[in-house]
């Protein structure tokens, strides 16, 4: 029996065992707070002193630099609690009671990626847990005229296995399916119309997952 690379077979593939239950997927958005990582672009502001204002990029190393305090260790913090760090170096040095603001303006750190039958495919950076299916299709500029709306395919790692889920756009609209939230390299394909061999696809990229741990998810 003929396989693809990945170790499928050309046979009949069980749609209901190829895809996960949707009910596996975030419906409401995370609540706890964004954890700040490299690349992410940073607005920091300190009430009554507009000369500590400024954007700053996380760095490779996790860091940021800044005016008379150097470089600040930032990765894996949520912003209130790089607040309370750079308040309190401030305070040691510059400042009586420093009220520091931090906004991260860009999220580069999480990305999710679009590919196969969109407008835009590509990788976009996202809130992950803030962003539903449907608006990162608008990042993508939405389906392109090939596509099949019932054909799109979220991937996405759990625990320590790679799953498929077969989402519906038009049924998503239509408020018969609900929009899920999407995760941190979350990536979604849009199969063609046209499609014969859609589901070996999908069922390839999944045994490539398994067998050489892809960190796709």
């Amino acid at each position: 029996m003929p396989e693809d690379k990945a170790g499928v077979s050309a046979a009949a593939i069980n749609e209901q065992e190829l895809f996960s239950s949707v009910s596996e997927l975030d419906y409401s958005a995370k609540s706890e707070d964004y954890r700040i990582g490299v690349a992410d672009l940073l607005k920091i502001s300190v009430f009554r002193a507009d000369e500590f204002e400024q954007e700053a990029r996380v760095d490779s190393d996790g860091s940021i630099s800044l005016p008379l305090l150097g470089n600040v260790r930032v990765e894996g913090l949520t912003p209130s609690q790089l607040e309370q760090q750079l308040a309190s170096l401030l305070k040691q040095k510059y400042l009586q009671n420093p009220q520091v603001t931090v906004f991260v303006k860009e999220y580069s750190s999480q990305q999710i990626t679009l590919d196969g039958a969109f407008r835009k495919p590509g990788i976009y950076p996202v809130t992950a847990g803030q962003v539903t299916l449907l608006q990162a299709l608008a990042l993508g500029g939405g389906l392109d005229t090939i596509a099949d709306p019932g054909k799109v395919v979220l991937f996405r790692k759990i625990g320590n296995r790679p799953k498929a889920f077969r989402l519906n756009i038009d049924a998503i609209r239509d408020g018969q399916m609900k929009n899920p939230y999407l995760r941190n390299n979350d990536i979604i394909v849009a199969h063609r119309s046209n499609s014969r061999y859609w589901l070996k696809e999908v069922a390839s990229t999944i045994s490539s997952a398994r067998s050489i741990a892809i960190p796709f998810y």
